[in-house]
């Protein structure tokens, strides 16, 4: 599905440190293991969505409006990385189907604020079952300690300039719950 338009800042692999690989060579076992583990992680949820005509970058949307309610458009914007175009064709499918709710602010009228509705939390409650189960086996066969080590991991692989909005945007959620 094409609906990630990211262009990556210049140079920002310039510098990468292959202390995995000091040879310099691909890590190709790596590199296919993810491809491969991407591909049943988001295939779980692909099936369900499928059922209900929507795709990976719904699934996107109903997760973070979820995890963040209230949140502004914009915000969404810069957290997925998708157009402006992309987003609105996903939203306004989500908001006809009942599954998010549009608001404008209490301060500024203009802005538009995102809610789910009682259908989309169950629909993001559903989807994070069914990762959470893939998860769950995942750690629980690599054993003590891999729950810290795949956070560890996950973190390190998103651009070091990212890391300290996104770990703020994940506590700040999980605060909330």
């Amino acid at each position: 599905m094409a609906d990630l338009n990211y262009t990556p800042p210049p140079n920002r692999l310039a510098s990468a440190d292959n202390t995995a690989d000091r040879s310099g060579d691909p890590i190709w076992d790596i590199i296919e293991l993810l491809f491969f583990a991407y591909r049943d992680f988001v295939g779980d949820a692909d099936e369900l969505l499928a059922e209900l005509g929507f795709g990976r970058a719904h699934h996107r949307v109903v997760h973070f409006v979820n995890r963040h309610p209230g949140m502004r458009v914009a915000d969404l914007l810069a957290i997925l990385k998708i157009t402006k175009q992309s987003l609105g064709r996903v939203l306004r499918e989500l908001i006809d189907s009942g599954y998010i709710q549009q608001r404008s602010g209490d301060t500024d009228r203009r802005e538009r604020l995102l809610y789910v509705a009682p259908k989309g939390e169950e629909l993001a409650r559903q989807l994070v079952t069914l990762q959470t189960r893939r998860f769950a086996r995942a750690l629980n066969e690599c054993g003590p300690g891999a729950r810290e080590a795949a956070r560890k991991f996950l973190a390190s692989m998103i651009d070091p300039e990212s890391r300290p909005e996104v770990e703020r945007l994940i506590a700040r959620a999980n605060g909330k719950r």
